[in-house]
């Protein structure tokens, strides 16, 4: 993952309250990481990419928090991440010169995956780190909304501050979409399909970038 000079640009965010007819979100303090982490875990239950790399259910109940901390914990350190006030949503946005843990990314795979995907599993995240822009931007490499609160609003919620923010400061945010169903609320947040990664029998993942803009949110 690239670094930037604005890797130590002012990270905590005043996101206590974002607007009124939306879902309340805020920056989850460190000691509950595991509750957001806990939140992602149920919403990507049935993400097809996750469920490719732990297809059996002990599997991922036991790798799938430790993935998601590796991938996109660095969020909550920094204070970028965004969840909901009880942790049916949360979105862990990464800040230029932030990415992910790609040490424990690796020895992630080597435990919990397969050996018949394991291969293929370090080739997706080598396809992953290629296309990533290489200007500064937010990435977003995680963001899940519980089951019995999807579809109110509150994934719209999530992407906004920081989208905001991008526009504010002039710069893109770049996400990856790992199902179809994803792909509609991204449109309409203005971000656009750069790529597919598709590596042998994994699920196509879809590289997103939204360039800054005013007046699109």
């Amino acid at each position: 993952m690239q670094t930037s000079g604005l890797e130590n640009d002012v990270i905590m965010l005043d996101l206590n309250v974002i607007g009124a007819a939306a879902p309340l979100v805020a920056a989850p303090p460190p000691e509950n990481a595991q509750r957001a982490f806990d939140t992602l875990t149920l919403a990507f239950a049935a993400d097809p990419p996750s469920r490719w790399m732990f297809p059996d259910e002990r599997q991922y109940l036991q790798y799938f928090p430790i993935f998601a901390k590796a991938f996109g914990g660095a969020a909550i350190d920094r204070g970028t991440a965004l969840a909901s006030p009880d942790f049916s949503g949360v979105a862990l946005w990464l800040s230029p010169g932030a990415g992910p843990n790609e040490d424990a990314l690796a020895g992630l795979i080597e435990e919990g995956v397969t050996k018949q995907r394991k291969g293929d599993a370090l080739a997706v995240f080598d396809e992953l780190a290629g296309l990533h822009p290489t200007e500064p931007h937010w990435y977003l490499p995680l963001i899940g909304v519980e089951p019995r609160k999807q579809r109110q609003g509150l994934g719209a919620a999530l992407l906004r501050p920081i989208l905001q923010k991008c526009d504010a400061t002039h710069l893109p945010a770049y996400l990856e979409a790992t199902s179809s169903r994803s792909l509609p609320l991204y449109k309409r947040h203005g971000f656009e399909a750069i790529g597919e990664i598709k590596i042998r029998d994994c699920p196509p993942i879809v590289s997103m970038l939204r360039p800054p803009a005013s007046g699109m949110i």
